[in-house]
């Protein structure tokens, strides 16, 4: 898991050298393919879902109001458009998993400040998933502090755990009470993604069936770590450096005043 964990992060760094105004998302997502083949990886999200509706892309680029599961096409990237690029695969039978909400060009205050405070959410998050808590420790702790900064906390999309499949049990809500749910124990493996909008929570999927957007138009950024549950403090098993050693940001130490 730790090695198809880090070959997604170095294929989000990858995508980062391409996220421009003007680029085209189809850009983007034959970047990433080429990549994980490269490293005798499989693209986990392409075909995912079956016959019936498959993902068509190696990437979920979901830009703006757009919240996940994003088709890569023809859209031209602008500035101060975000953009979340989710990206999973599979090598050795195990899988890997992270998303990266990147900004394109410069950015207003205001949406900085929302990237800001999901990536910090994401690592308080983290931060209580050790062995002995549950799984509403984490949940909380992402829900209040998104909430206090007044965003909205997507509830109709969760973490989850992940291994030898890339959705397994438990859920991971974003929302929730300390001390409820599942009890984590050391060794197990979850994917930890806070999905926050600058407005409401809610969410509505559009007619290609994938796409997830904002139901009332505003921003939403995501990101998303993989994570092994350990005695005092989880391990990280996938990382953002090598996405900062390309765009030259640490967004979790901004100073930005929304």
């Amino acid at each position: 898991m730790r090695e198809s964990a880090q070959i997604v992060s170095r294929t989000l760094a990858e995508v980062a050298k391409h996220v421009t105004p003007g680029t085209k998302t189809v850009k983007l997502d034959k970047v990433a393919e080429e990549y994980i083949k490269k490293n005798d990886a499989r693209p986990a999200f392409k075909g995912y879902g079956g016959r019936k509706n498959p993902f068509p892309g190696t990437l979920c680029i979901s830009v703006n109001e757009q919240v996940v599961h994003g088709f890569p096409g023809e859209y031209e990237l602008k500035e101060n458009d975000i953009v979340s690029i989710d990206c999973g695969v599979e090598k050795n039978g195990y899988f890997g998993d992270s998303a990266y909400t990147f900004v394109v060009g410069e950015c207003d205050e205001e949406t900085m400040q929302l990237l800001k405070t999901t990536m910090e959410s994401l690592y308080l998050g983290i931060n209580k998933a050790v062995h002995g808590n549950k799984i509403g420790d984490i949940s909380s702790a992402v829900q209040q502090h998104c909430e206090e900064k007044g965003y909205g906390v997507v509830r109709d999309l969760v973490g989850h755990g992940l291994g030898r499949a890339l959705h397994e049990d438990p859920s991971v809500p974003n929302f929730g009470k300390p001390g409820t749910g599942k009890r984590l124990r050391s060794g197990m493996t979850l994917a930890i993604e806070p999905m926050i909008n600058m407005g409401t929570w809610k969410v509505k999927t559009l007619k290609d069936g994938w796409t997830i957007v904002s139901t009332d138009g505003s921003k939403s950024a995501h990101y998303e770590h993989d994570i092994v549950v350990r005695e005092g403090s989880a391990e990280i098993l996938s990382t953002f450096e090598y996405i900062e050693e390309i765009t030259k940001i640490r967004i979790d130490q901004l100073e930005v005043h929304g």
